[in-house]
């Protein structure tokens, strides 16, 4: 039967009745994405008729059109297996439990960060897929709660989801620790981080040494460094004294609490004094040493542990929390059950009219690297999200922003120093965004729904933004860094609006917020993660959104 559009239809029974001459009332309903017409002759019962509304509405259809559109596009929904194999060949062996568990206790327990109150877990929360339970990080100082009520002075940016990252060549929303062979399981050219490791400390023959062979196990070194995030300022004012390196506006962090924050050394830099005071803090704790030396035969028969051996522990856990099997890969794989008819329709606007994938890629290698399925291309571009800053001082933020009125964030130049990276950011990695409590690097939205109106028509969203509205936290709701000055730099591919009706745009939010989701990812099972109890003895977090779940079983 051939398929008939409505209004065709419409006509066709219009036409029908001219030319018998009898007189019909039509009445239709659009029932379950059918045209449901009640056809009542004259002097005669109302008679239902149903039709196909559209084709769009045919699942086979729909499941053809996208089955086509994946292939063309080279995705495959095999990621979460390519990464084991990978993984197995990278390091020589699959994940060894006993050294990702001992990553697991180091990721909640504070007793390694210097300021002793934040590790992390407090900003790679388990309730939201190892990202942020914030929209913009809290750190040190904080009130040991991770969720909505987290309190403390604010960072700069939203930390992202540590899920899946094992797959990604450049990490961080300015992408400043990445591989050079654009592989994260490819140490050839070694990687890249910024002053003072630069493209020393991780050169391929110092990984070599040290049997680097991934990028996490790299990046694990750099989180205990940063001041704000877990080291914190104790010690950085002695006797009010302000530290040369960073001023007198920071005496007001030194809060002596936790450990003193060791002196720059030769570099000018403190990431290496941290990174050797945390090490003594370990190797102090029989219980760690225990722990290591369970997995380090060197630290068992009595050499200290080695920040290596950290950065393998953490990167070891990371390795587990790859979560890559959500309904498009089911679909991808030949599960056309998987999504429902509105995810697939949301997926061929995704993948068509819409353009998402010009930069979410699933497919290819960018100039940063391989997309590896991640839907992103890792490039950094400037989406002119609105510019929300907290204002600096103790409880507030601990981070002076940028531009005139110190209330910018200049992005990609912070790290290249290129006025033409200013206001660039890493294009995020889509999958799992539906536990995410904000989006992009500073979390301006809080809705996804706001998020995909902010691509589809970039000039209006930036220049009508209301901090208020759209549901930030009020102290991130209190200043707006200036607008048209991004708006100059935005991305062509940005530069037109997208327009879409209101079923498209709910097909597009509910591909991305449910076709894109691993429910592995969900709390109620990553919560299982948190331990009651850590080796070190300090109070754990209390995970606002795990205890949640566990009043709800019990």
């Amino acid at each position: 039967m051939r398929k008939i559009r409505t209004g065709q239809l419409l006509l066709l029974i219009l036409g029908n009745t001219m030319q018998t001459g009898r007189v019909i009332a039509i009445s239709t309903l659009l029932l379950a994405g059918a045209l449901v017409l009640l056809v009542r002759p004259s002097g005669g019962p109302g008679v239902p008729v149903a039709y196909a509304a559209t084709n769009d509405n045919d699942d086979g259809n729909l499941d053809s059109k996208l089955a086509a559109v994946l292939a063309n596009a080279g995705f495959t929904g095999n990621i979460q297996q390519i990464f084991h194999e990978r993984l197995e060949a990278n390091l020589g062996r699959p994940i060894n439990p006993k050294l990702a568990n001992l990553g697991r206790l180091l990721w909640f327990d504070k007793l390694h960060s210097l300021h002793q109150d934040n590790t992390c877990g407090g900003c790679h929360s388990p309730s939201n897929g190892f990202g942020d339970s914030q929209p913009m990080a809290i750190g040190v100082q904080n009130n040991n709660l991770v969720g909505p009520h987290r309190a403390g002075p604010r960072n700069q940016r939203r930390s992202p989801l540590v899920v899946n990252t094992a797959l990604y060549p450049a990490m961080m929303w300015n992408g400043r620790f990445n591989s050079l062979s654009g592989d994260p399981f490819n140490n050839s050219n070694g990687f890249r981080f910024p002053f003072p490791e630069d493209d020393v400390r991780f050169s391929f023959a110092n990984d070599v040494i040290h049997h680097v062979t991934h990028l996490l196990q790299a990046q694990a070194h750099m989180p205990p460094t940063e001041l704000i995030e877990v080291a914190g300022f104790t010690g950085t004012c002695p006797g009010g004294v302000p530290d040369p390196t960073l001023g007198p506006a920071f005496c007001q962090f030194d809060d002596g609490k936790g450990q003193t924050v060791p002196l720059p050394d030769g570099t000018g830099s403190r990431n290496e004094p941290i990174r050797q005071k945390g090490l003594v803090i370990l190797n102090a704790s029989p219980a760690y040493r225990k722990l290591f030396g369970e997995v380090f035969p060197e630290v068992k028969a009595g050499a200290p542990i080695d920040f290596f051996m950290f950065g393998k522990a953490i990167a070891e856990f990371e390795f587990t929390l790859v979560f890559a099997n959500a309904p498009i890969d089911e679909f991808a794989r030949g599960d056309r059950d998987a999504m429902t008819a509105s995810e697939k329709r949301g997926a061929l606007l995704f993948f068509g009219e819409a353009k998402c994938v010009q930069c979410h890629a699933v497919s290819g290698r960018s100039g940063v690297g391989e997309s590896n399925e991640m839907f992103t291309d890792f490039e950094e571009r400037v989406i002119a999200v609105p510019q929300i800053a907290p204002f600096f001082g103790v409880g507030k933020g601990n981070v002076i922003f940028e531009g005139p009125g110190l209330d910018e964030d200049f992005g990609l130049e912070e790290i290249t120093g290129n006025q033409a990276d200013r206001y660039k950011f890493r294009t995020a990695p889509l999958r799992n965004l539906a536990v995410s409590p904000g989006f992009f690097h500073n979390g301006a939205f809080i809705r996804l729904e706001d998020a995909i109106r902010h691509h589809l028509n970039v000039k209006k969203s930036a220049r009508n933004y209301n901090a208020v509205k759209a549901g930030v936290p009020a102290d991130l709701a209190q200043r707006l860094g200036p607008i048209e000055p991004v708006l100059q730099r935005l991305d062509p591919l940005l530069q037109s609006p997208i327009h879409l009706t209101d079923r498209e745009f709910d097909d597009l939010v509910a591909f991305v917020r449910n076709g894109l989701l691993d429910k592995r990812v969900k709390p109620e099972n990553l919560c299982k993660l948190a331990p009651a109890s850590v080796p070190s003895g300090l109070p754990v977090f209390q995970f606002e959104a795990c205890q949640k779940d566990k009043d709800d079983d019990d």
